[in-house]
């Protein structure tokens, strides 16, 4: 059931699940367009070393990282809309900022602010999200959200190729740019405030304090959310590298738009089969099942490494076991840490972002830095990582009384 579903009498729930996506999808967009770009850039944009062009990943994470704490009480002490409109705001100036840099620390400003900006609709679309939904019902749709949401990675870069072929790699912000603003003006003329005014938190040091406080302190929140930054920490090291390894290691050329966007595709099929299963079968059992895979898919294309040189199909047939792994996980998981934050959705929805964000980010910057023309870097980074989390995962269960749901 919606706990305010009269605040939303405009829009149906298709149209708000499609809403929630593409505000969820200015950073898959904001990463993925530019992803065939980083090869080009380093011609216009001189570099220390090869691998510093991952920074312009980085960077945006970062921004995120920090713009989630500011972000989240915000939008529990104004509302929703205020903190979208600001976010919104941001990433356009950053924009803007990087499409003139003509240096690579211009840039990379330009990428953090980016990173802030996003981050204003990323937690405001969860906790609209947690407004409306609780329990399975929240995983239901956010796998909904994501199913439509990682369409925008399968699309994304192809438009940044495109864009490539007709301009300058500058162009790619004129699109985001063009997005945020359509973004925009979707949420004016069609989304309501999800946040009653008596249900807002006033914005104070401490009832920061006191909300950050509670959501650090439930052993079940910060466990799922710890899992979070180790999964999405080994995703980000691939993504850092992803460019480099279909271009340069596979000599994949214009194609690597394509096999992104088919693995990209079988994360949505994935998270599209977790919405129609995740009632029945329930948010932990699929989530365990789903990391298992992956440490054993990791430890044996890792022995593979070692045996034989590594083909364009074997590496395409192991990440796309990753991805549909990761289609069962990243929604629930996110469901889980979120299930017993419904009273302070805003905070912490804050603080999972942030947090997993700062672990995600260090690590994926760390794995991609690795990155020395084999795959052995990226393949060790997700068997360590999700390894890490299965027993993470375990923890945050045996203190959770609603892991057997």
């Amino acid at each position: 059931m919606t706990s305010s579903s009269s605040q939303v009498s405009r829009i149906s729930s298709g149209e708000f699940t499609l809403l929630v996506a593409l505000l969820m999808s200015i950073v898959a967009i904001s990463i993925d367009a530019l992803l065939p770009a980083l090869g080009v850039i380093p011609r216009d944009i001189p570099l220390a070393y090869p691998n510093q062009a991952q920074l312009i990943i980085s960077a945006l994470f970062l921004g995120m990282a920090f713009g989630q704490l500011v972000c989240g009480p915000m939008s529990d002490a104004t509302g929703r809309k205020k903190v979208l409109y600001s976010g919104i705001l941001l990433f356009l100036i950053g924009s803007t900022l990087c499409f003139f840099a003509q240096d690579i620390n211009t840039l990379l400003v330009g990428r953090f602010i980016q990173g802030l900006g996003v981050s204003g609709p990323y937690v405001s679309a969860i906790s609209i999200v947690r407004d409306k939904y609780v329990g399975r019902e929240m995983a239901k749709v956010m796998s909904l959200v994501m199913m439509i949401f990682i369409l925008v990675p399968a699309i994304a870069p192809s438009l940044g190729q495109s864009i490539l072929w007709l301009a300058s790699w500058r162009y790619v912000f004129v699109l985001y740019i063009a997005y945020a603003l359509t973004i925009g003006l979707w949420i004016f003329l069609r989304l309501e405030e999800t946040l009653p005014i008596e249900n807002r938190i006033p914005l104070s040091a401490k009832g920061f304090y006191e909300g950050f406080k509670e959501v650090i302190g439930n052993r079940v929140t910060m466990g799922y959310t710890l899992c979070m930054g180790l999964f999405f920490g080994s995703f980000i090291g691939y993504l850092n590298s992803s460019q480099q390894i279909f271009q340069g290691l596979f000599n994949t050329g214009k194609m690597f738009t394509v096999y992104f966007g088919v693995l990209a595709l079988v994360f949505g099929v994935s998270s599209l089969i977790n919405s129609r299963f995740v009632e029945k079968w329930g948010m932990h059992f699929i989530s365990q099942r789903a990391v298992q895979g992956v440490v054993l898919s990791s430890a044996l294309f890792l022995g593979i490494n070692a045996l034989c040189d590594i083909q364009l199909w074997m590496f395409m047939t192991y990440i796309a076991l990753l991805f549909f792994a990761f289609g069962l996980i990243f929604g629930n998981v996110n469901a889980m840490a979120m299930e017993p934050m419904g009273h302070v959705a805003g905070i912490a929805s804050a603080v999972i972002g942030s947090v997993s964000s700062i672990i995600s980010m260090v690590i994926g910057t760390f794995i991609g830095q690795m990155y020395n023309n084999t795959l052995i870097p990226m393949t060790l980074g997700f068997l360590t990582m999700t390894s890490l989390a299965l027993v993470m995962m375990k923890i945050a269960d045996s203190n959770n009384p609603n892991a057997a749901s």
